[in-house]
């Protein structure tokens, strides 16, 4: 059992124009050995665009990828046929499978769009490519499960937008990755208190409980 605290400020960031990036693990020109994942997440990526700025037309094969929009808009088209607009609130699946192209880009007008995306590594590297959408019920205050069901047995999204001081539970996994997208956490027994961009990343430990300082949106992944 463990408990590890990531900080923002321990993220690679990747700068390019109109966009910069935060990386949790190693990716690209930033290479950490310790740092290369967490069980089947192999991607966690904090995105700042633009508008009319983001990622061209690229290929991905072998892994599920999650995409959260915390604010503004996210055109998104791929090979499937998929032409797009992702909003603040939904989150889309593209399971890349035996291969896939996508494109991502900023929608104008929309302000700066800001969203957080995980790769998992796929247990069928080779299964036929898809792609869905949800608009989680985020009203009630507590996490939510996004709906998704990416290719990785055990794997599953929750998120929620969470009033302060409301305590909320994080549920037992064999890996738990809990990501604050906005607001903050009170200090516990835990840690000292979690800001915007910080997590928490449980390996074999039981349910816990956070309590947000101010109104806070947490990204939460249950992981084998």
């Amino acid at each position: 059992m463990s408990v590890e605290i990531r900080r923002s400020s321990t993220r690679f960031t990747t700068r390019a124009a109109g966009r910069q990036t935060r990386h949790a693990f190693s990716f690209g020109e930033h290479y950490d050995p310790e740092r290369t994942g967490f069980g089947a997440m192999v991607c966690h990526d904090d995105h700042h665009l633009r508008g009319g700025t983001g990622f061209e037309t690229h290929r991905h094969a072998g892994v599920e990828i999650l995409t959260w929009v915390v604010s503004g808009a996210l055109h998104h088209r791929d090979s499937l046929g998929t032409d797009t607009v992702l909003r603040a609130g939904e989150v889309a699946l593209l399971s890349a499978g035996a291969g896939v192209e996508h494109s991502e880009i900023a929608v104008e007008g929309a302000g700066p769009t800001r969203f957080v995306q995980v790769w998992l590594s796929a247990d069928d590297p080779g299964a036929q490519p898809r792609y869905e959408r949800a608009v989680p019920g985020l009203g009630a205050g507590a996490l939510v499960d996004s709906g998704l069901r990416p290719g990785v047995e055990g794997a599953r999204l929750l998120v929620g937008r969470v009033p302060a001081h409301r305590p909320v539970a994080l549920p037992p996994a064999p890996r738990l990755h809990c990501y604050v997208a906005r607001g903050a956490l009170l200090r516990s027994s835990l840690a000292e208190p979690l800001e915007a961009g910080d997590a928490f990343c449980f390996t074999g430990e039981p349910a816990h409980e956070v309590t947000p300082a101010v109104d806070s949106e947490l990204l939460v992944w249950t992981l084998p």
